[in-house]
């Protein structure tokens, strides 16, 4: 199960919403099609390479805010 950690003072509803969604997501597989699935879809903006084993995946939310996937 994924954590979501909000740096971003998301409306109590948004952020429980949100939390029900990204739990589940397991792979980056998972990530680029739930983001594909939602209207407007999201995507993958840019990959940040922590080390040979570790990357943040960053998805594009929205209002100029971003979901960061911490991937290993």
């Amino acid at each position: 199960m994924n954590k979501l950690s909000d740096y971003s003072n998301m409306l109590d509803d948004e952020r429980a919403l949100l939390t029900v969604s990204v739990e589940p997501l397991g792979t980056l597989a998972q990530v680029i099609r739930w983001g594909l699935s939602l209207s407007p879809e999201r995507t993958i903006v840019t990959v940040v390479v922590q080390d040979e084993y570790t990357h943040d995946v960053v998805m594009d939310w929205d209002r100029g805010r971003f979901l960061v996937f911490d991937t290993t």
